[in-house]
């Protein structure tokens, strides 16, 4: 039988799904959080609740509070600023980053698949200054890649102009294919496992 600790928690991975699994719950001073079944520092809505009852109810400076929970000043104040605008859902953090494609769309998106042919290699820094140009957008290279299919695309190579290829490709040999147990570069362990 697994020891208890190998075992998964349902309640921390019921957290961590939620996006509420608070990643410092050791920082977490107030006693009650230690010592109840019901107070767990593990969950962020929670924690975020007491130390805004605390303030507001017991009385507790701010600098208390934050110091007690764990949390910054200015986290407490946008702590307090999502709750008076939306309750206990204000407490729940929000995704970070963008909530969609917001960059390449419409005519913009039009644009870059219209430059694009398959099995040719399109140079996505010289795409982000045609966009920058005609649309007065920055849109970095990767964001051009992703929309075209996540592939990576070919860098051109600064010196000669060429595609980042080596020499021998460029001027038209093919290269053998080497398998890993023939590559002295790979650990031991990995070439035995990789033959065709």
């Amino acid at each position: 039988m697994p020891k208890r600790s190998d075992r998964k928690d349902p309640k921390t991975e019921a957290l961590l799904e939620e996006g509420t699994l608070n990643p410092f719950p050791e920082k977490v001073r107030d006693p009650k959080f230690q010592d109840s079944e019901f107070f767990d520092p593990r969950d962020v809505v929670q924690v975020k609740y007491e130390m805004l009852r605390r303030v507001l109810v017991d009385h507790v400076s701010v600098t208390d509070a934050t110091d007690e929970y764990g949390v910054s000043r200015p986290t407490y104040y946008q702590t307090k600023t999502n709750f008076e605008e939306a309750g206990i859902a204000g407490l729940v953090p929000r995704q970070r980053g963008p909530r969609g494609p917001h960059k390449l769309q419409g005519e913009m998106l039009a644009f870059v698949e219209k430059q694009y042919i398959p099995g040719k290699p399109i140079r996505a820094r010289e795409l982000a200054k045609r966009i920058r140009e005609d649309f007065s957008v920055e849109v970095h290279p990767r964001t051009i890649e992703r929309a075209l299919g996540g592939k990576k695309l070919r860098r051109q190579n600064r010196h000669d102009g060429d595609y980042s290829r080596g020499k021998s490709e460029r001027e038209g040999a093919v290269r053998p294919r080497r398998w890993p147990d023939e590559r002295p570069d790979l650990p031991r362990r990995l070439r035995k496992h990789c033959s065709p």
